[in-house]
C-alpha cells in the first residue's frame, strides 16, 4: 500500500522533483513580475466590470449574445481575483504552503481559465445559431441562457476542483509532475489535450461561419450590388475572426503546450524556465476578452463612456448611439441579414431587428 503525504509542505513535492523556480523567482524577476501582474488585475477588474455594468444598464444589450458576453467578462474578472491570490502565494512562499491551500491555488487558476474558455466555446456556438439562422439574435430563451451560465461555471468549478478529488500523486509522488508537483503527469496530460481541443472545434465553428458568409456573398453578388458596407462585410467578420482566433493561439497554447511536455514527462524540454511567462500570457487573454468583444462594438463603448464620464445627457447621447450600427452585431454575427433584407441599409437591420427580435429572448 502506496504512503499518502497529505501532511506535507510544499517544500517536500519542490525538493523530490529538484524544482528551484520557486528560489529563482526572487528579486528583480519577482518584482517585475508582480508589477506586471498588478497592472493587469487592475485592467481585468475595472474593464469587466464595465462590461458587465453596461449589458445591465443597456435594454438594446438584454439578448442571449450580450448575457454570454456579460458572463465571459464575470469569468475573467475572477481570474483576476485568482492571479492576486497567486501573487500573495508565489516565489519563496510556494515552499511554505500546505498541500490544501496550495490545491486552493492552482483550482482558482483553473477554474477561472476554464470558465473562459468555455464561454468562448458557448458564444461561438451562440453566434453560429444565429447566422444559420438568417436571425440578429438566436432563439435561446432567458432560462436556456441561465441554465447555460449555470452549467458553465459548474464545469469550471468541477475542473478546478479534480485534483483535489483525488487526481493527483499525494499517494503516489512516482507520477508527480515538475510544473505541479502534486498533480499527476496524466492529469495535466488530460487537461491540456481537452482543452487544445475545445479551441480546435471552436475553429472549426468560425471557419463554418466564415465559409457560409462567402458563400453567400458570391452567390448573392451577381444579383445585387449592395452598399458598400454590406460588401466590405466579410473582410470585417475575417478580420474579427482572425482576432478572436489569433489572441486565443497566443495567449493559450503556449501554455498549453508546456503542460502537455511535463505530463508527458519531458526532461530536457526546459518548461521550468518559461512557465511564469507562459501564465502571464494566458492570463493576458482575460485583459484582451473586453477589448476585443465590448470596444469593438461602438455602442457597447458608448455606455461604458457615459458611465465614466456620468453624462446627464443621457437622450441626446442615445439618439446618436441608435445611429451608430453595434459592430459586434453587424459586423460578426448577423451578416446574413444583410443578404435577406437587400433593400435595407445596415443600420436599419441594426437599429431595428432588435426591437423585433426582442420578444424571442
Amino acid at each position: 500500500m502506496n504512503e499518502c503525504y497529505y501532511d506535507k509542505r510544499m517544500d517536500f513535492f519542490y525538493n523530490r522533483t529538484k524544482t528551484d523556480t520557486a528560489d529563482e523567482w526572487t528579486g528583480p524577476q519577482l518584482i517585475g513580475v508582480l508589477c506586471f501582474g498588478t497592472f493587469f488585475c487592475i485592467f481585468i477588474f475595472i474593464s469587466n466590470s464595465l462590461v458587465i455594468a453596461a449589458v445591465v444598464k443597456n435594454k438594446r444589450f438584454h439578448f442571449p449574445f450580450y448575457y454570454l458576453l456579460a458572463n465571459l467578462a464575470a469569468a475573467d474578472f475572477f481570474a483576476g481575483i485568482a492571479y492576486v491570490f497567486l501573487m500573495f502565494n508565489t516565489g519563496p512562499v510556494s515552499k511554505t504552503l500546505t498541500v490544501n491551500r496550495w490545491f486552493l491555488r492552482q483550482g482558482l487558476l483553473d477554474t477561472s481559465l476554464t470558465a473562459s474558455l468555455v464561454n468562448l466555446l458557448v458564444i461561438a456556438v451562440e453566434r453560429h445559431m444565429s447566422i444559420m439562422r438568417m436571425k440578429i439574435h438566436s432563439n435561446l430563451t432567458k432560462k436556456r441562457v441561465t441554465f447555460l451560465i449555470t452549467s458553465i461555471w459548474a464545469i469550471a468549478i468541477f475542473m478546478g476542483a479534480v485534483p483535489t478529488l483525488g487526481w493527483n500523486c499525494l499517494c503516489d509522488i512516482t507520477v508527480c509532475s515538475s510544473l505541479a508537483p502534486i498533480y499527476s503527469r496524466s492529469y495535466l496530460v488530460f487537461w491540456s489535450v481537452l482543452n487544445l481541443v475545445v479551441f480546435f472545434i471552436m475553429v472549426v465553428v468560425y471557419i463554418r461561419i466564415y465559409m457560409y458568409v462567402q458563400r453567400k456573398t458570391n452567390v448573392l453578388s451577381s444579383h445585387t450590388s449592395g452598399s458598400i458596407s454590406r460588401r466590405r462585410t466579410p473582410v470585417r467578420l475575417m478580420k474579427t475572426v482572425m482576432t478572436v482566433l489569433g489572441a486565443f493561439v497566443v495567449c493559450w497554447t503556449p501554455g498549453l503546450v508546456v503542460l502537455l511536455l511535463d505530463g508527458l514527462n519531458c526532461t530536457d524540454c526546459g518548461i521550468q524556465h518559461v512557465k511564469r511567462w507562459f501564465l502571464l500570457l494566458a492570463l493576458l487573454n482575460s485583459v484582451m476578452n473586453p477589448i476585443i468583444y465590448s470596444y469593438k462594438d461602438d455602442e457597447m463603448w458608448a455606455t461604458m463612456k457615459r458611465m465614466i464620464c456620468c453624462s446627464s445627457d443621457d437622450k441626446s447621447q442615445e439618439r446618436r448611439s441608435s445611429r451608430i450600427p453595434s459592430t459586434v452585431l453587424c459586423r460578426s454575427t448577423d451578416i446574413s441579414g444583410h443578404y435577406i433584407e437587400d433593400g435595407i441599409i445596415q443600420g436599419t437591420i441594426c437599429g431595428k431587428g432588435d426591437l423585433g427580435d426582442k420578444g424571442n429572448s
